[in-house]
Order: C-alpha cells, then sequence, then structure tokens
C-alpha cells in the first residue's frame, strides 16, 4: 500500500503530482491512500516511489481537472481515492464522463454540486467586520463555518470584490488574508477568534428591519437558501426570529393601512405613458432592471429632465458587465447624440490614444457619461456643446448609480469636473482631487482626472503636449491599479 501525503485538505497540485506518478507506476487505486496535514497514515503504508525518468502522456477528459478540483475541496475523507480512481479509468475508458449512470462519475458530480453550492453561500454570507489592531491600522475580518473545503476555491472571488480592503477570513478549515496585493492561506481559526460587533452593525440591523417585506415572507424558501447553520455568524440573524414571528401582525397592519388605489383612468393612462416605469425604477419600485440590457432600454424612455427632447437618443453606457473600470465622461457631444455610443468624437479619439499608450483595453472597459442626452445650442447648421446644469447632473445621477450597480467595477475614472460631481454627488475641483485613488466604498475606489475634450480646448501647443502627458500618466494608474485590463498579446 502507498501512501501520499498532502500539505492541506484541498492541496489539488502535489494530488495531480502524486496521481501522475502512480499512474507512470502502474498503480492500482486499490493499492494507493491519502491524507492531508497531520493525519496519520495506515499501519502498512509506504511513500510512493519517485516518477520514472522518462515519465509517459497522460490523457484525460478535458472536463476532468475541474471536476478533480472541486473533488478535492469536499470533506468525503474518501475524496482523493475518488479522484484517483477516476483518473486511472479515464485511461481506458475515455468517455467515462458521459455516463452519468456509473457510481464512481454519480458521486463525483454530487461532491462538484455539494462544493459549489458551499461556495456560493460562503460569498452570499460571509459579513466583514472592522477591527481595529495594535498598532492602529484597521483591517475587515470575517468568521464563517464551510461544510467543505473551499476556501482556497472561493477567496479570489473577495480579493476582487473586496481589492481596496486588507482583509481576513477566518474559518475552522482554513482561513485567507489578502494584504491589498495577495492572497495568502494559514490553518483554520477557533470559534473564539471571531470579530466583536463593529460601529456600523446597530446601522445594518436598522436598514435590514426596515426593508422586511412581511407581506412576502416565506420560511421553508427562506431556511432552504439560508440554513440556519449560518444564522449565528450574520450580525441580522438576532432579528430573524422576531421579525418571521411579527410578521403576520405587521402585515395586518399593512392591509389595514393600504393607500387609495388610483382610478382606472389613471392606471390606464400610466400604462399609455412610457415614462411611467421609468419614475417608478427611479423611485425603488419592484422592477429594477438587473442587467445593463433591461437598463439602456428603459433608459430610452428617460424623461427626467428637458434634455431628452432635442436629443437625437439617450447615450447609454457601453462596456461589458463585470468590467474591472467604469470610465466615466460628462455628457454625448454631437457625433455621440448621432451614434447612440459613447466617446466616439474627437475627444473619444485623445481618450483611446491615452487608454493605447497605457496598454488598456477599452473593450474590456465600461465607459458611460453622466449626462445621457446631449445638451446644445443650435449655431447656424452647427450644435454647440453646453454644459449640463446640476439639475440635469443630479436628474441623470440615478442611471450612473445603476450601471455602478451592475457592473460592480473595482475603479470608477471620473473625466472632468461634472462627472467627479455625479459620481460622489458633491461639488469637487480637478486641483484638489486629481490622480489620487479615493475610496467611494469599501470595494471601489475613485480616481478623477480632466475630461479628454479638455485637451483639445487649449490653445497652447506646450499646455496641450503637457496635459496629454499627464493624462496618459493618470491612464497608467488604471491599468497599474486594474492589471487585468491590459491589452492581450
Amino acid at each position: 500500500m502507498f501512501h501520499v501525503r498532502l500539505s492541506h485538505p484541498s492541496d489539488f497540485d502535489a494530488w495531480r503530482d502524486a496521481a501522475r506518478t502512480a499512474l507512470e507506476l502502474g498503480i492500482a487505486p486499490e493499492d494507493m491512500t491519502f491524507t492531508a496535514g497531520d493525519d496519520a497514515p495506515g499501519l502498512f503504508a509506504e511513500p510512493l516511489p519517485p516518477p520514472s525518468a522518462s515519465p509517459r502522456q497522460i490523457t484525460v477528459a478535458k472536463a476532468f481537472p475541474d471536476l478533480a478540483r472541486a473533488i478535492l475541496c469536499h470533506s468525503d475523507p474518501e475524496r482523493f481515492l475518488l479522484a484517483y480512481r477516476l483518473l486511472h479509468r479515464l485511461q481506458r475508458e475515455k468517455k467515462l464522463l458521459e455516463i452519468a449512470s456509473d457510481t464512481d462519475v454519480l458521486k463525483a458530480m454530487e461532491m462538484e454540486k455539494a462544493v459549489r453550492r458551499d461556495s456560493h453561500k460562503m460569498k452570499a454570507f460571509v459579513r466583514f467586520r472592522e477591527i481595529e489592531l495594535d498598532d492602529g491600522t484597521k483591517r475587515y475580518v470575517a468568521w464563517f463555518e464551510p461544510f467543505h473545503h473551499i476556501v482556497e476555491r472561493t477567496a479570489p472571488f473577495f480579493a476582487r470584490r473586496f481589492a481596496g480592503m486588507v482583509w481576513s477570513i477566518l474559518t475552522p478549515l482554513r482561513s485567507a488574508h489578502w494584504d491589498g496585493e495577495g492572497l495568502s492561506f494559514g490553518p483554520g481559526a477557533s470559534a473564539s477568534d471571531r470579530p466583536k460587533d463593529d460601529d456600523m452593525e446597530a446601522l445594518w440591523l436598522t436598514y435590514y428591519a426596515s426593508i422586511f417585506n412581511p407581506a412576502r415572507l416565506k420560511v421553508k424558501a427562506m431556511q432552504a437558501e439560508m440554513p440556519k447553520k449560518y444564522w449565528h455568524n450574520l450580525p441580522e440573524a438576532v432579528l430573524i426570529d422576531p421579525l418571521i414571528k411579527g410578521a403576520e401582525a405587521a402585515q395586518r397592519r399593512m392591509l389595514d393601512t393600504a393607500p387609495t388605489l388610483p382610478s382606472l383612468r389613471h392606471e390606464r393612462q400610466a400604462e399609455r405613458d412610457p415614462m411611467a416605469k421609468v419614475e417608478e425604477t427611479a423611485n425603488g419600485g419592484t422592477n429594477q432592471p438587473r442587467t445593463l440590457d433591461e437598463a439602456r432600454a428603459e433608459a430610452k424612455a428617460c424623461r427626467a429632465c428637458p434634455l431628452w427632447e432635442p436629443a437625437t437618443q439617450t447615450v447609454f453606457g457601453k462596456g461589458p458587465e463585470g468590467a474591472p473600470v467604469i470610465f466615466v465622461g460628462e455628457q454625448p457631444g454631437d457625433q455621440e447624440d448621432l451614434a447612440g455610443e459613447p466617446f466616439v468624437g474627437p475627444a473619444g479619439k485623445v481618450f483611446d490614444e491615452a487608454l493605447a499608450a497605457a496598454g488598456i483595453d477599452r473593450a474590456q472597459a465600461y465607459v458611460t457619461n453622466a449626462v445621457k442626452h446631449f445638451k446644445f445650442v443650435p449655431r447656424g447648421k452647427r450644435r454647440i456643446h453646453q454644459k449640463p446644469s446640476m439639475g440635469e447632473v443630479k436628474a441623470c445621477r440615478f442611471w450612473l448609480e445603476l450601471e455602478r450597480d451592475i457592473v460592480r467595477p473595482k475603479l470608477v475614472v471620473a473625466l472632468g469636473a461634472t462627472a467627479a460631481a455625479s459620481v460622489l454627488g458633491k461639488t469637487v475641483t480637478i486641483r484638489d482631487t486629481r490622480s489620487r485613488l479615493m475610496d467611494l466604498d469599501p470595494a471601489t475606489k475613485l480616481l478623477v482626472t480632466v475630461h479628454p475634450a479638455y485637451i483639445l480646448r487649449l490653445p497652447d501647443p506646450e499646455a496641450q503636449a503637457a496635459e496629454t502627458k499627464a493624462f496618459a500618466e493618470d491612464m497608467a494608474r488604471v491599468r497599474a491599479f486594474v492589471p487585468e485590463i491590459a491589452l492581450r498579446g
């Protein structure tokens, strides 16, 4: 009997190397054992011999590596052997993974599903709390109790989502730490290490209680998605039982105090009005768009300010959902108004040149404007750009915030003072804010720079060259903070 010791319970790299060696040596699955960490091997186990000098080529189905990674994250103590048995069988049964009725395949698929579900629960139910260390620095710490060994598998999600924070996720099985630059992992922690309540706890509980809707409560469905196992790790869990017990009475109060319904004539008028849905959405209605395509379609009917009437069309943002950075300009220009896309005119060319110089792939970014309609004054056959008022910026801010909520970028780049005012909700100066990373929220940074159109308007060639260089340096800062946006070779 041959034995392989892995460094930790989900050590896929070590398992893969050992499995390849065992295959080369022709070792059958029943002659292999695996342990992780300090687990003791069997009494008669002996170490795996070294691999041969000329290893033979091993081929597997394309789906197997990802499946094996998931299997090794499961808590079943037989997972290592199951993965090796599948690998061993795949050498002669090339289409094994396509046989859904096979016992080994069926068990592997069930384990993969359980791991995927546990990883999803970790993403949903981890709650960070702010703590102050002995040296006065701040750190965010969370406690979570997974069913399976999913910390290494799931931690990269939090590194992307909370890249601007320094955090730790403690679990009984394994711990993950992010220092702002890289992930590291360590042994599990004990429940006594879990963080205490922070200053934001009371505010969060107040908000959670205020959004509770007793009329939509389905206890069984809620517990299916949020099992009681997780409740004691969630700050809002202290409210769940009282809210459930008081749901019937709260629903009765809602019915007793229901507002008077509008007449049928008013309802028909609202259905005819294309803006009714947009106004409902902007006021927190239940039909809030969940994708960029839905938001773009609804924005076409926006009448929140007078700019829609003379404009050709709504110019919504463009780029992929999940883009790591959002570039926010002021408003569409003449060419953007005609094309229906942001940054395609002269200022867009300056913008594209700066991105190219910094090695940024625009296709991986989301590009939009604070105001979605072109504001202008006619002069003969020309339409001359006019700066939008703060009232118009505020009227359109709903759409920008919706874009941010859907895209969830790591970085927002405000191109000009109008864009910065829209993002921050207050007036700021370029001089005081330019080129430095500022916190928008725990997961998002803001960088303020000039609008490319400002460079075009400079009459002095030397000043224009200096601003072009400074703008390019700001784009280089964007790439340094969000390296995944770099051009792909």
